[in-house]
């Protein structure tokens, strides 16, 4: 098993959206009529090639009514791009016109350049950028996370680790690694990798493997979360990643939903299951994102 989380949501999802988004008109947030749709491409939030983001802006946006959704790829921390997602946007829109699209890229980890942290302090850059050019984009302060696999770790972890200036109101995570000692412990062909990532491992380093594990940081206050698991995840354990974190989720009380595909791998699903996950995404976030 190699350490790429590849993200392979993207090409699976062409049927489903070409066939399955609910009709919407998609007019966005309630703002003034006259302000226009808007799509701005490789927009830089920071100085290195890879920090930059995709912005596609609803007509009709609002400081005070349009929401946010970050996107976050996969790629197991060193591959991916946030070209793996484009083929969601036009569904997104549709699914959720009263929000605004955040398509982010970030620094990719090659030894010995960009270890972790980097790819979680480029996340926090790009969420901090963002909120400080709210005014710019006519967006308001709701903030949800999406993600797939290292892009639902990333963004699992953002949301639980940090408040300021933001606090995420929702995230939905598409198989994210939630433990990242288990992580290390249930792939031993992986370990090498691992070390390389993580600086160590869970013997030597073992603060760098607490502080990258989303599961660290649960307590009551910990945003709303939506987890979307296969049962036949060959790269993410269900049952030591997905399933560990929905018992913390509710060990503490905090609003979730865990969406379990038993014969699901890592992303390698039908058009049926990702309709199904969608629309419990689409659901969940209208009720725990006014």
């Amino acid at each position: 098993m190699k350490l790429r989380l590849t993200a392979i949501l993207p090409l699976l999802l062409v049927c489903f959206l070409i066939s399955c988004s609910k009709d919407d008109p998609g007019t966005g947030g309630g703002g003034t009529p006259s302000v226009a749709a808007k799509t701005m491409l490789n927009e830089s939030y920071g100085t290195d090639p890879l920090q930059k983001m995709d912005i596609y802006l609803p007509a009709n946006r609002s400081v005070t009514s349009t929401k946010v959704v970050i996107m976050i790829h996969g790629g197991g921390w060193t591959g991916g791009d946030k070209a793996d997602f484009n083929v969601m946007i036009d569904s997104l829109k549709k699914r959720l016109p009263d929000y605004a699209i955040f398509n982010i890229n970030y620094r990719l980890a090659s030894w010995p350049n960009n270890v972790f942290p980097t790819q979680e302090i480029d996340v926090k850059a790009a969420i901090e950028f963002i909120f400080g050019n709210r005014s710019t984009y006519l967006v308001s302060d709701k903030f949800v996370l999406l993600g797939a696999s290292a892009g639902g770790h990333l963004s699992l972890l953002h949301a639980y680790k940090y408040n300021t200036p933001v606090k995420v109101k929702a995230v939905v995570d598409f198989f994210g690694p939630t433990d990242m000692v288990a992580m290390y412990n249930d792939a031993p062909a992986n370990q090498p990798a691992y070390m390389l990532l993580m600086s160590g491992t869970p013997g030597t380093n073992p603060t760098m493997y607490q502080q990258s594990s989303p599961i660290s940081y649960v307590n009551a206050a910990t945003s709303p979360t939506i987890i979307i698991q296969g049962g036949l995840d060959p790269v993410v354990n269900a049952t030591t990643q997905s399933l560990a974190l929905k018992n913390k989720l509710v060990s503490f009380g905090v609003v979730n939903d865990y969406v379990f595909y038993p014969t699901g791998g890592h992303g390698d699903w039908n058009t049926a299951t990702y309709t199904d996950a969608f629309n419990k995404v689409q659901a969940f976030l209208a009720t725990n994102v006014p």
